[in-house]
């Protein structure tokens, strides 16, 4: 396997793509061409930096979720959005090709295999798409295929990342998907405003439905109305939000 679960290894940048005003893809070669990465299904990896600031230097770690096939060879592929005050995000924008980073992994955050069920319900805020990504690319790919309702905010039509792939997994049957935007075109059709109660009501399965389970992944406001965000080591936390007013369980109930 191209990375380690106990020690951060150095990956070299070869590429980096542009995706839309604030989000690039950034792709990473891995020790040889013919390596592939290796990573579970719903699995992310933790980006070391030393990040100086005011003439300190800080060690910051977080984690991200590739976006490359897990058959790709050679390389390991993260479209990671550049925040403001975001210390890592930053940092990985102002990489240059040929510059590497510290990764250390992979981390399961959800085990597909162990937990099948018949109808997943995915609540994706921004680049938030990226984990629930993994497990549709491997739905996909196999013949028994549960029902799918994905519900995607993002701020404007541009920041949707991934939407031609998504559009093309909804024809095949199967997904249903939700675009929620907050500020739209004018000529916009779909959903507008936030993700609301309402919302998640109407199209995610129901908190009785038995064989179901609700991903959510998003920014730290947007997890924190729908479900309630991690704790700060990231493990799970209490359920709350939305999702806990409309009388969904914690078992049925998984923060990426």
């Amino acid at each position: 396997m191209a990375f380690s679960t106990s020690a951060f290894k150095p990956f070299k940048l070869e590429m980096i793509q542009r995706i839309n005003h604030n989000t690039n893809l950034f792709r990473f070669a891995l020790p040889s061409r013919t390596e592939v990465a290796g990573l579970p299904i719903m699995s992310c990896v933790m980006f070391r930096a030393n990040i100086v600031k005011d003439g300190q230097t800080e060690e910051v770690i977080r984690p991200y979720t590739p976006t490359s096939r897990d058959q790709d060879k050679g390389f390991v592929d993260f479209v990671i959005k550049d925040y403001p005050r975001g210390k890592m995000s930053r940092h990985v924008h102002s990489l240059k090709v040929g510059e590497s980073i510290d990764i250390k992994g992979p981390f399961e955050k959800y085990s597909w295999k162990k937990n099948p069920v018949k109808h997943v319900g995915m609540i994706a805020g921004g680049t938030g798409i990226t984990p629930m990504l993994q497990l549709l690319r491997n739905i996909f790919e196999s013949q028994d295929r549960p029902k799918i309702s994905l519900i995607f905010a993002n701020q404007t039509q541009e920041d949707i990342l991934f939407k031609e792939e998504l559009d093309r997994y909804a024809k095949e049957g199967n997904l249903s998907v939700t675009y929620v935007l907050e500020r739209p075109p004018v000529d916009w059709s779909g959903r507008t405003g936030y993700v609301t109660s309402d919302l998640l009501k109407t199209e995610l399965p129901s908190p009785s439905e038995p064989s179901s389970v609700i991903f959510v992944c998003g920014p730290p406001p947007f997890m924190e109305s729908i479900s309630g965000d991690k704790n700060p080591d990231k493990s799970q936390g209490t359920l709350r939000g939305y999702l806990n007013s409309l009388g969904y369980d914690q078992e049925h109930v998984y923060k990426l």
